[in-house]
């Protein structure tokens, strides 16, 4: 339910863009362009499309008719992204949606006049996509989660689940804008129930299993995920690794704990 209530108000933001757009342009009368953009694979977000494709029918849009959407799916790769926000903008898109921070950077990089409405970033604030929530100023809006906040909550419960618990590994994907609230709040509660946290640092998806090594070398005994689009993209493998090395895991989706059922 969370991730239609999710939907229903970026579409209710897009909707009152695009609105604006109708009403600016009434002497051009076509059907609005806007961008999807997408950090991870179509896969990592098949779901959170499809919900919103079923918000744009349910509010009189017709795909490919009354209103035009170009998707653009980065794959996890930085560059790629980059590309296909810039891409976004030479279409001219009326707005840029962008489901999550690795996606709004690149957005916010690649243009300063096209309306952007974030779907779910968890730290808009630190990431200086905007100025405050009450006030975001600039050419971005949209939503921000508490995934990040969370973090510190999530290292309590496996405290309580796992008593003796003492050291803890954290996989980082330092290309992700919100990490760094994350980690804030993980060191405080670390320092409140006496763990020892070891940073798993990942940049791309080919160093996933070289970080499980390294936090094998560390005797962790449990691992928390931080929210990556590259994380999402790649989950039945972290998953699985977490599996084979006996580890309890707390993770940013419940999509892992599909992936492992």
């Amino acid at each position: 339910m969370k991730r239609y209530h999710l939907i229903k108000t970026v579409l209710l933001l897009v909707g009152f863009i695009v609105a604006n757009i109708h009403f600016t342009e009434a002497q051009q009368p076509k059907a609005p362009r806007i961008g999807f953009l997408v950090a991870g694979p179509p896969s990592a977000v098949a779901n959170r499309v499809e919900a919103f494709r079923e918000g744009l029918r349910e509010r009189g849009y017709i795909e490919g008719k009354t209103i035009l959407v170009e998707y653009r799916y980065g794959e996890g790769k930085v560059d790629r992204i980059a590309e296909q926000a810039a891409e976004l903008v030479q279409l001219k898109v009326s707005l840029i949606v962008t489901a999550g921070s690795q996606a709004t950077r690149p957005a916010k990089e690649a243009t300063t006049t096209i309306p952007i409405v974030m779907a779910q970033d968890n730290d808009p604030v630190g990431s200086g996509f905007v100025d405050n929530l009450a006030k975001p100023g600039g050419n971005i809006t949209g939503l921000a989660n508490l995934t990040t906040e969370l973090s510190g909550k999530q290292l309590e419960l496996l405290k309580e689940i796992i008593p003796k618990l003492e050291r803890i590994a954290v996989l980082r994907d330092l290309t992700e804008p919100g990490s760094p609230q994350g980690v804030r709040q993980i060191d405080l509660a670390a320092q409140q129930f006496g763990l020892q946290r070891h940073y798993v640092d990942v940049r791309s998806a080919g160093e996933i299993e070289p970080a499980f090594l390294s936090a094998g070398k560390k005797q962790s005994e449990a691992l928390l995920v931080l929210p990556s689009a590259i994380f999402n993209s790649h989950r039945k493998q972290i998953v699985e690794l977490a599996a084979k090395n006996r580890w309890a895991g707390m993770y940013p989706r419940t999509d892992y704990a599909k992936t492992a059922a």
